[in-house]
């Protein structure tokens, strides 16, 4: 049985004084204003005049050194600062993504990189609670929600090759990043546990088994009155700030009740995705999902001046249900769990599977009558019943077919 290395990521709340917050903060200041200072530099230059990455790292240090406020962040860091920046250029020079840009201080997220595990000295202190070590901030307390390896009993095996700490509207949390070696589990017999999956909006994810999983709003109805009052009182506030100058406090505070109100949404939509998305890898071998072009489906409806478009605010209701939804993100998580269970994955081309009748295997015009009913108009068949299960049994099919063609290869996530 081949072994092969396994990374993962694990993300958990610190709890920081006010005295180590501040620290923190200043850190984070820090690296963003040298990550601009290098941009600046790299921007003067020109690329086939720009510095090597050995005379920037002797400039880094001197600067630690002599500057007060670059002298809070650790050199570690600082040089992960210079290395994520070079790695940025490096990847637009590919032409795998666009020039990395200014950093601004309210739109850039706050983060300080600890690239090297042996420094963190992470311990379990309380059935709730563990202890890691910061540079420059010292032992902090993060919340204990998951089992590490190298320092849980109940995984032993692997260590932890560094952390990020980043900060939200909810505050500062630490992402580990841990590896450990792990068998290539047996491929299972995709014949004894497969399911097809539609995702929608009525019925968040149905499956082909007549099982379906939903969710409450992301929000309660008071949280929504919340955020609706907020919304309206920045609104409000930016009519009379003028052109140029600085943003006021008031509407600060405003903008900080939205992060944080729109912060604790995702966050539930995040734990909702993991215990759905692991509760159907548990119980599947094999499974099958739509090839959705999200990016398209989410097209605003507005058209041009020459041709307007209609029913324009439905359209855009209709974008920002998809977009809470966060499909893509429900099948990433699929795709890892799946194929670290000895499972897999296929996507199944998308026309087609809401129109077709499971039972007959034929296209009837008509037969889907609304959202959530479909009645076949063949009249040799006339079956009928949800419209997302019924698709749902469509993708099943179409995923068994696709998945013998294919063989039993399998794409293993690292």
């Amino acid at each position: 049985m081949e072994t092969y290395t396994r990374k993962r990521g694990h993300r958990a709340r610190l709890a920081l004084s006010p005295a180590q917050e501040d620290r923190l903060n200043r850190q984070a200041h820090a690296g963003r204003a040298l990550w601009n200072l290098l941009h600046d530099l790299f921007s003067m230059c020109g690329r086939e005049r720009r510095p090597s990455l050995a005379y920037l790292e002797g400039e880094i240090r001197w600067a630690r050194k002599n500057v007060d406020w670059l002298g809070m962040l650790p050199a570690q860091a600082a040089q992960a600062v210079l290395k994520t920046y070079h790695q940025a250029w490096v990847r637009c020079w590919e032409g795998k993504g666009g020039a990395p840009g200014f950093k601004s201080r309210l739109r850039s997220a706050l983060s300080v990189d600890v690239p090297q595990g042996r420094d963190l000295r992470v311990v379990r202190v309380h059935r709730r609670w563990g202890m890691v070590n910061i540079p420059k901030l010292g032992r902090i307390r993060f919340r204990w929600t998951k089992d590490l390896p190298g320092v849980s009993r109940r995984c032993p095996a692997g260590r932890i090759t560094g952390a990020r700490l980043t900060k939200d509207a909810l505050g500062w949390h630490i992402a580990f990043r841990a590896e450990w070696a792990v068998k290539d589990p047996p491929p299972q017999a995709w014949s004894e546990s497969h399911v097809g999956i539609d995702r929608g909006i009525i019925v968040p994810i149905a499956l082909s088994d007549g099982t379906s999983y939903d969710h409450r709003p992301w929000l309660t109805a008071t949280e929504q009155a919340c955020l609706l009052q907020a919304e309206r009182q920045a609104t409000h506030r930016r009519r009379y700030r003028k052109t140029g100058k600085q943003t006021s406090k008031r509407l600060h505070s405003v903008y900080d009740r939205i992060e944080g109100l729109r912060a604790r949404a995702k966050r539930r939509v995040l734990d909702w995705q993991h215990k759905t998305t692991t509760a159907i890898a548990d119980r599947f071998t094999l499974v099958s999902v739509e090839q959705l072009a999200i990016t398209n489906m989410l097209k605003s409806a507005r058209g041009t001046l020459a041709a307007p478009g209609t029913n324009v605010s439905q359209k855009s209701g209709l974008n920002r249900r998809i977009a809470a939804e966060a499909w893509g993100r429900t099948v990433r998580l699929l795709d890892y769990k799946v194929t670290a269970r000895g499972g897999a994955l296929v996507r199944v081309p998308a026309p087609g599977t809401s129109l077709r009748c499971s039972v007959c295997n034929t296209i009837t015009p008509g037969s889907r009558e609304s959202q959530a009913n479909f009645m076949c108009k063949n009249l040799a068949c006339g079956w009928s019943g949800n419209a997302d299960h019924n698709a749902s049994r469509n993708i099943d099919r179409a995923g068994l077919e696709l998945a013998s063609a294919a063989g039993r290869a399998v794409v293993r996530q690292t």
